[in-house]
């Protein structure tokens, strides 16, 4: 029976070996000279000049989020058309059902001016 689990224990061991090695080799190979320069807070190669806590527009937040909701859309269509041929026109059906709602939602955002930027 515990034969059946063996090749998951390996699996197991071989990624946390992938995973903890090189970041071991690097803490114990590496070298550690630092000093104030290489220290220092920097923002695309100067020093920054804003506080990293501003405060965003929320209409950033809602573009991100619709992005987000479209984006799982189509990573739902992917496996949907490979088995389309087996779950018939019920499973046609349910993802005609799904987009349409997707879609009002969509004509909704657009409607209110969700998607219109300054």
């Amino acid at each position: 029976m515990l034969d059946n689990y063996f090749p998951v224990l390996v699996f197991v061991l071989v990624g946390l070996l992938v995973g903890v090695v090189p970041i071991l080799m690097g803490w114990l190979l590496a070298p550690n000279r630092p000093d104030a320069e290489k220290l220092s807070p920097y923002e695309c190669g100067f020093n920054a000049f804003e506080d990293a806590r501003m405060k965003f527009d929320v209409r950033y937040y809602l573009v991100a989020i619709l992005f987000i909701l479209f984006d799982l859309e189509i990573a739902f269509l992917f496996p949907w058309a490979i088995v389309l041929p087996e779950i018939g026109l019920f499973g046609y059906l349910a993802m005609v059902l799904f987009l349409g709602i997707l879609v009002v939602g969509f004509v909704y955002e657009w409607k209110k001016g969700a998607l219109e930027w300054e």
